[in-house]
């Protein structure tokens, strides 16, 4: 079982991409896609006047402040725009894609944090009216019925709360919760760099290999987007998943090099399993 999360980058290859999506779909119809969104986002919303803003947890990691406005301009991009992108995409190539959000049938579902602890220029503050939330169960039943079908699901953010109100969850912690829920072999996070970089942007520092039981330091290289692509790993590699890639999504053949041996790879030791 593979889990491919797709980053929201606009030098992301999607051509290159679904080519080999539609490689893997034929090779083994246990495939599931997860994608982003966030530049084109950026840019309608500042498009639409309600430009995006950003926040830093008292953890420091950075999210989008989503209010309401923000919430709708997302769900229009995500599960509009550039979801149906990706299915028609897929389509073209022969692979019967089905383009849903984390919202449809609760494929991911979490609690709603209405209010959002930040810091703010080093105050703390709370934010309220705010529409986030972290993913904690999986409708794997779902998922499986289309598995089993021959499909080719294509999943995006936002999710469900307990109550079924929208809540934007970020998209490589859904990933890792769906690699854990339908017991993935790996789950590989393409995104605009070759990977995670020691010394970032200088693409020349790759870290080629991470052990798992020294992924959680990682979070140290991590700068910007990617500290919850390497928290997503953290939780992926606990919850079971043996192995888990970020690599290039810009590239030519971009799953089949990272499969292959490109980008960083953090792997769980055949004699390993999940933590406690």
């Amino acid at each position: 079982m593979l889990v491919v999360k797709v980053g929201g980058g606009t030098s992301i290859d999607q051509g290159a991409v679904v080519a080999d999506l539609a490689r893997c779909h034929a090779r083994d119809g246990r495939l599931v896609v997860v994608h982003g969104g966030a530049q084109t986002t950026n840019e309608i919303a500042e498009r639409l006047g309600h430009p995006p803003r950003f926040v830093t947890s008292e953890s420091g990691f950075t999210s989008r402040r989503t209010d309401r406005q923000t919430l709708e301009i997302f769900e229009m991009v995500y599960c509009g725009l550039l979801n149906k992108r990706w299915v028609e995409a897929l389509q073209s190539v022969g692979v019967n894609a089905v383009g849903l959000s984390g919202l449809d049938g609760r494929i991911f579902e979490g609690r709603r944090k209405d209010r959002l602890r930040v810091r703010v220029d080093g105050r703390r503050m709370v934010l309220r009216d705010d529409w986030t939330g972290t993913v904690e169960r999986i409708n794997v039943d779902l998922l499986e019925r289309l598995l089993a079908g021959g499909y080719l699901p294509v999943l995006t953010p936002p999710g469900a709360s307990e109550r079924g109100e929208a809540i934007n969850v970020d998209g490589d912690r859904a990933a890792a919760a769906l690699a854990v829920a339908l017991a993935a072999d790996t789950l590989l996070i393409l995104s605009d760099v070759p990977g995670l970089l020691a010394r970032y942007p200088d693409e020349g520092s790759l870290i080629a290999r991470i052990d798992a039981g020294a992924v959680e330091d990682a979070i140290g290289f991590a700068e910007d987007r990617m500290k919850k692509k390497v928290l997503g790993a953290c939780e992926a590699i606990a919850g079971g998943v043996r192995r888990v890639i970020f690599a290039d999504g810009r590239v030519a053949e971009p799953i089949d090099r990272a499969l292959a041996g490109a980008g960083t790879h953090i792997e769980r030791r055949a004699e390993e399993g999940p933590r406690s």
